[in-house]
């Protein structure tokens, strides 16, 4: 019963592990993306909000 056990408790060990993996392949680039995209967003609102000429390069974008 002891062995049953022991390998019970790997193979739940071993699933978690994966999905553990897998949850994070998805999550790492959502974050990354999103910040991407905030920052972009940020970026061309700031220079929208300054007029100035020196900004106009940066608009072309």
């Amino acid at each position: 019963m002891t062995t049953e056990l022991g390998a019970r408790a790997l193979l739940i060990a071993m699933t978690s592990a994966f999905f553990s993996g897998l949850a994070l392949d998805i999550a790492v680039p959502a974050v990354v993306m999103t910040t991407m995209a905030l920052l972009r967003w940020a970026f061309e609102t700031w220079t929208l909000a300054n007029d100035t000429p020196r900004f106009e390069e940066a608009r072309a974008l």
